[in-house]
C-alpha cells in the first residue's frame, strides 16, 4: 500500500452531542490527515485521535480543504462514523479454497459480493476471519507493533499437505510456525476449523484440534478458543470440486468425536476449548448443548452457540415487553431459515399465548442455493416469493435484519425488500433484534 492509495476518510454520520458536531462537521466531509498523517484505516484513526491536540486536514463535501485544530481529553471520541473502516482499499485474498462462499455464488450479481476479504484489519476490528497467507512482511511487523490482537484466523487443518490442499497454496504450510510467531509475540487468535468431509475430517481434525490446544497452554494463550464448522455448499460452486455436503450421519460423527475431545480439554483447561457450531446439531437433529456449555461465548460469530442465546435473550426480554394481551387481532408470518425450526417452534407457541396475537413460523429453505437445509441469513428474496406466495401470511412478514446488506434492504440475490413485499401483496417489517421483534408483535 502506498500514501497515494489512500483515500480521505469521508464521514457518513456526525454524532449528536459530540465533538463533531460541535467543531461543525458534516456528513459528507472527509479526513485528509491528522497531526500530519493519512489514516489508512480506522485502526489509525483511533490510535492518532487518542492524541489531547489533533490537528486535521478536513475536504467538505464542495471539495475546499480546510485546518482544524481540536483541544480534547485523552482518549476523548470525536464521534464520526465513516463510509469504510480501510481507507486504503480491502487486502484480497489470493487463495483458491474450493469451498469459499465468494465463489459459490452465481455471476453478474452486485460487484460487493465477489470481494475476497482477507485483511488483518476487519479481523481485528469486526472477528472476520482470515488465512494469513496474504500478509506482506511490512504488514506483520504492525500487527507486532500495533498489538493487533486477538485476531480471527481460518485454520481447517495444521498438517502442512492438508492446509495446502485446501488453500490451494503453498504458503498455506507455515500455519504453526505463524502459531509460533504469535505466542513469542504474547498476541492471541481465535481459529476456525471448516470440516470437509473426506479431506481434512477425522484423524485430520483430532490432529488439528490437539495442535491447536498445544498453543491453549500458558498465562497467555496463543489460541483462545477454536470452532469446528461444516464446510456450506451451494448449487453455484465447481462442478470438477472434491468437496461433499455434511450429511446426518457424519454431523452424528463429528459430534461424537468433537465432544470426547472437549471432555479432555475440559480437564486439561477447565474450558471445552473447542466448540462445535450449532449447524453439527441440526444436521444431525440432536439437542444442542445447554446454554452453560458455551462459557463466555467466545465463538459466537460462527454461530457457535447463537442459538442457545438467543433463546435465552428471547426469555429475558419477554418478561419485559411481551404483552398478555394486544388490543387487535394481529397475524404476522415470522421469517427464518429451516434449520432453526426445531429450535424455534417454542418460541412462536410462547407468541402465540398473547391474547389476539398469531404469529406463523415460516421455515425456509433456501432453493436459489440449492439447500435442503438454511440458516436464515441464506435467505434470498426469492426464495421468501416462492415459498409464501400461494399461502395466507397475514397482516405483515417479520423478516429478520440478518437477510439484509448492512443497513440496506437488498438481499443476497439483489432483489429488494420493496420487490418481495410488492410480489407477495404484504408488508415486510424488518425486525432489528429480539426486543424489535417483540414490539412489533404488540
Amino acid at each position: 500500500m502506498t500514501l497515494s492509495s489512500i483515500r480521505p476518510a469521508k464521514i457518513t454520520a456526525v454524532l449528536p452531542g459530540s465533538i463533531a458536531e460541535e467543531v461543525g462537521f458534516e456528513v459528507g466531509d472527509a479526513i485528509v490527515s491528522i497531526n500530519g498523517t493519512k489514516p489508512r484505516d480506522l485502526i489509525d484513526y483511533n490510535f492518532l485521535c487518542a492524541d489531547e491536540f489533533l490537528a486535521l486536514e478536513v475536504l467538505d463535501r464542495e471539495g475546499n480543504l480546510h485546518q482544524v485544530e481540536i483541544e480534547k481529553d485523552y482518549d476523548d471520541n470525536l464521534g464520526l462514523e465513516f463510509e469504510t473502516a480501510l481507507f486504503d482499499g480491502l487486502i484480497q485474498c489470493n487463495n483458491h479454497c474450493p469451498f469459499c462462499f465468494i465463489d459459490q455464488q452465481p455471476p453478474g450479481k452486485r460487484d460487493t459480493l465477489y470481494l475476497k476479504d482477507d485483511d488483518y484489519r476487519l479481523s481485528f476490528l469486526y472477528g472476520s476471519y482470515l488465512t494469513l497467507t496474504n500478509l506482506t512482511e511490512k504488514e506483520w511487523q504492525r500487527i507486532e507493533t500495533m498489538r493487533l490482537s486477538p485476531l480471527y484466523v481460518s485454520v481447517h487443518a495444521t498438517e502442512p499437505d492438508i492446509r495446502v490442499r485446501l488453500l490451494k497454496n503453498e504458503r498455506a504450510g507455515l500455519i504453526k510456525k505463524q502459531f509460533k510467531w504469535f505466542q513469542e509475540r504474547r498476541l492471541q487468535i481465535h481459529a476456525q476449523v471448516v470440516v470437509c468431509p473426506g479431506i481434512n475430517d477425522g484423524i485430520h481434525l483430532e490432529r488439528t484440534l490437539k495442535d491447536l490446544a498445544e498453543f491453549h497452554l500458558g498465562e497467555i494463550p496463543t489460541i483462545l478458543s477454536a470452532a469446528v464448522v461444516p464446510v456450506g455448499l451451494t448449487k453455484f460452486r465447481p462442478t470438477q470440486d472434491e468437496l461433499i455436503p455434511v450429511r446426518q450421519e457424519k454431523a452424528k460423527e463429528v459430534i461424537q468425536q468433537v465432544q470426547s475431545l472437549q471432555q479432555k480439554f475440559y480437564h486439561q483447561f477447565n474450558s471445552h476449548f473447542a466448540w462445535l457450531a450449532d449447524e453439527w446439531f441440526l444436521i444431525a437433529q440432536e439437542e444442542l448443548p445447554p446454554e452453560s456449555h458455551y462459557e463466555d461465548y467466545p465463538q459466537i460469530g460462527n454461530g457457535v452457540g447463537s442459538i442457545r442465546q438467543f433463546i435465552g435473550e428471547f426469555q429475558t426480554t419477554a418478561k419485559e415487553l411481551l404483552p398478555k394481551k394486544i388490543k387487535a387481532q394481529k397475524t404476522l408470518t415470522w421469517v427464518v431459515g429451516n434449520a432453526v425450526e426445531k429450535a424455534f417452534t417454542p418460541l412462536v407457541e410462547q407468541l402465540n399465548k398473547v391474547e389476539n396475537l398469531t404469529i406463523k413460523l415460516a421455515a425456509l429453505n433456501s432453493d436459489y442455493w440449492g439447500q435442503e437445509i438454511t440458516v436464515t441469513g441464506l435467505l434470498t428474496g426469492q426464495d421468501i416469493v416462492s415459498k409464501l406466495q400461494n399461502q395466507d401470511n397475514g397482516d405483515g412478514i417479520l423478516l429478520p435484519s440478518i437477510l439484509l446488506k448492512d443497513h440496506d434492504t437488498i438481499f443476497l440475490d439483489d432483489m429488494t425488500v420493496e420487490e418481495v413485499s410488492t410480489r407477495l401483496k404484504v408488508p415486510i417489517i424488518i425486525v432489528n433484534g429480539i426486543a424489535d421483534l417483540m414490539l412489533n408483535c404488540s
